[in-house]
C-alpha cells in the first residue's frame, strides 16, 4: 500500500523508509543463510523479498525531495552488507559460518518484530487502533506462522524461533482491533473557537 500510495500520490510524504531499508538488509542476510544452507525455498522467497524491496528502496528515492539523506542510508546498509559478508566469508570457519548467520539472522528478525511495540502502546494508551494497519496484521501473522512451521519441520531453530514474536505480537494486535473496534475510534473534531 505504501508504494501504491507513492506512485499516486508522487509524493512520500507520511512514507517511512527504515522499514523499506531494514526488510530488504533483513531479505539479503536470509538470503545468504539460505544459499549457505542451500534451501531452495529460503533463497527463492528471500530473493524475491530483496528484489522488491529494491525496487521499493528506488521508487521511494525516486519520489524523493532530500536525496541525499536517503542515499546516505542506502549507502550505509549496503556498507553493513559488504562487512557482513566479508565477516562471514572470511573471517568465520566454514564449520560455523551457517550458525553465527544464523544466529545474526535470528537476533535481526526478532528486532523488527519487536520493533513496533511502542505502536502498541500507543494503542492502548489512546484507546484507539487508528495507527494500525489490519492488513498488515494479518499478513504478518500468516508469514510468521508460516516460517515458524516451515522451521519446524526442518528443526531449524534460527527460522522458528525469530518468527515466534511476529506470531506473538500478531495475536496482541488481533486482541486490540477487537478490544478496540474502528467504530470506538473517536474523529477528531475542532475545538469550539
Amino acid at each position: 500500500s505504501d508504494l501504491r500510495q507513492i506512485l499516486a500520490t508522487k509524493s512520500v510524504d507520511n512514507i517511512q523508509f527504515l522499514p523499506f531499508l531494514t526488510t530488504d538488509a533483513n531479505n539479503l542476510s536470509w538470503l545468504g543463510y539460505g544459499c549457505l544452507k542451500g534451501d531452495g525455498t529460503l533463497i527463492t522467497v528471500n530473493a524475491i523479498g530483496a528484489a522488491l524491496q529494491t525496487l521499493y528502496i528506488l521508487v521511494y528515492l525516486y519520489y524523493s525531495p532530500a536525496k541525499r539523506p536517503v542515499l546516505l542510508q542506502v549507502l550505509l546498509l549496503l556498507a553493513v552488507v559488504v562487512t557482513g559478508y566479508g565477516y562471514f566469508a572470511i573471517m568465520v570457519d566454514t564449520g560455523t559460518r551457517l550458525t553465527h548467520l544464523g544466529l545474526f539472522c535470528s537476533i535481526f528478525t526478532i528486532t523488527m518484530y519487536l520493533s513496533p511495540l511502542a505502536d502498541l502502546a500507543k494503542v492502548v494508551r489512546s484507546k484507539s487502533t487508528r495507527c494500525l494497519s489490519f492488513p498488515l496484521t494479518v499478513t504478518t501473522f500468516v508469514a510468521s506462522s508460516s516460517w515458524t512451521l516451515y522451521g519446524l519441520q526442518l528443526h531449524d531453530p534460527y527460522i522458528t524461533v525469530p518468527n515466534v514474536p511476529g506470531i506473538i505480537t500478531s495475536l496482541v494486535r488481533f486482541w486490540l482491533f477487537q478490544r478496540y473496534k474502528p467504530e470506538q475510534d473517536k474523529p477528531y473534531s475542532s475545538l469550539p473557537a
